[in-house]
């Protein structure tokens, strides 16, 4: 038996071959190994560094190393989450000619946790709804690309912070399948089957002592049935909005953020009939907002007004016809923010006379700007435009407006 290196990139093969695969991988020397947190797995895992890469080793049977492989492959080209595949190494024997498992590896993700790391100091509740947020999203994207799990659980899942996002990635696809559109039960069975080792790994936190006393495992594992249930109606019902009625959109956006997710990426395109928009989400940690509106845009804002801005910013920039996302030919995020700068957020706050702004910062001018055309949107059932809400908001609002105080609330 020869052994035989499977691998995505031509380089990685010889890189490999400095692993010992003769030795069975729980017996692998502490010079390949790097220590880094590990989660439960049914198979014996390892991370070990190779050509100035860490990778991931798992050892498992060839046809699930294969099938696995195979699948994670496929995620990878639907730009789903998930650890990247590296090779499949099969035709292993020790020293003395006997066989050893084949391996899958995999590239290790930078930044991310297993659940149980995360879990070492005790996790507030809004901290752990945020994962499990995290994971109904990753559930939503890979129900929409036709991936039944088969296993969903936070065991089989990497989280990551990155930016004050969080993100979860899928790291164990050895029960999955990939079908062209999944059945409404195929997609229930996940739910259930996420619903319940959710709760059983919640569990055994409380067995150990690593979960919050005010966290109930039994209602947090339904919690991801509801939201979950909550995401897939609001991203995949259909949305087609006429051209005059862009307030649609500005509605839409909000109730995905009452439902606690933000617009990571929206889509626009323009058909005979009207707009139609496809969204996709993320959750968010504390302070996001203001950091990426300060980074795009130079604008400094509480929280509440950076989601505001940043939700007219996105919709106004999907709008724009060198917008493209990914397109190296298109317009860099950075150039549009500064041109909604100059074209739509001055001229709007300027359109407010000085003496009537005064102690007002711009950002909230510019929230109550956007509050107000929604508002006069919704009552015509069009798009009033900005000009015409500016105009209405300083004649009509600010006049009874107390001195220093919003006129409109800010969530």
């Amino acid at each position: 038996m020869e052994l035989q290196i499977t691998a995505t990139d031509p380089e990685h093969p010889t890189t490999l071959l400095d692993l010992p695969w003769d030795v069975s991988l729980v017996d692998w020397p502490e010079e390949h190994l790097v220590s880094l947190p590990r989660g439960i797995s049914r198979h014996v895992v390892r991370f070990a560094r190779a050509g100035g890469e860490v990778f991931a080793v798992k050892e498992v049977g060839e046809w699930a190393a294969v099938r696995e492989y195979g699948l994670l492959r496929d995620l990878d080209r639907l730009a789903v989450p998930a650890v990247d595949p590296v090779a499949v190494v099969t035709g292993r024997t020790d020293a003395l000619g006997g066989p050893l498992e084949p391996v899958l590896i995999t590239r290790q993700l930078k930044g991310s946790l297993p659940y149980r790391s995360m879990f070492e100091t005790t996790m507030r509740p809004t901290t752990i709804k945020r994962l499990l947020d995290a994971l109904a999203v990753l559930l939503v994207r890979l129900h929409l690309d036709g991936f039944a799990w088969g296993d969903c659980s936070l065991s089989n899942t990497l989280f990551r912070r990155d930016a004050g996002a969080y993100a979860a990635y899928l790291v164990d696809a050895e029960t999955g399948q990939i079908q062209p559109r999944l059945t409404r039960g195929q997609r229930e069975y996940d739910l259930e089957v996420a619903r319940v080792n959710i709760a059983g790994e919640l569990m055994d936190l409380e067995a150990g002592g690593s979960l919050h006393p005010s966290v109930d495992p039994v209602l947090f594992g339904e919690e991801i049935v509801t939201r979950y249930g909550e995401l897939w109606h609001e991203l995949t019902r259909t949305s087609v909005y006429p051209r005059d009625k862009k307030h649609y959109i500005d509605r839409r956006i909000r109730r995905l953020n009452e439902l606690g997710f933000d617009v990571a990426e929206m889509q626009i395109q323009r058909s005979p009939d009207g707009d139609h928009v496809t969204f996709l989400p993320k959750v968010v940690d504390a302070g996001h907002h203001q950091r990426q509106l300060l980074r795009l845009t130079g604008l400094d804002a509480e929280e509440n007004q950076a989601r505001s801005l940043l939700n007219d910013l996105e919709t106004w920039m999907a709008g724009q016809d060198d917008y493209a996302p990914g397109d190296p030919l298109g317009a860099r995020p950075e150039v549009l923010a500064h041109r909604w700068v100059r074209d739509v957020f001055r001229p709007a706050v300027r359109g407010v006379p000085r003496e009537q702004r005064e102690g007002i910062d711009t950002a909230q001018i510019y929230h109550e700007l956007l509050e107000h055309r929604l508002t006069l949107s919704e009552r015509a059932q069009r798009d009033v435009g900005m000009d015409v809400a500016t105009e209405d908001y300083v004649t009509r609002v600010l006049p009874h407006r107390p001195p220093g105080e919003p006129a409109l609330p800010t969530e």
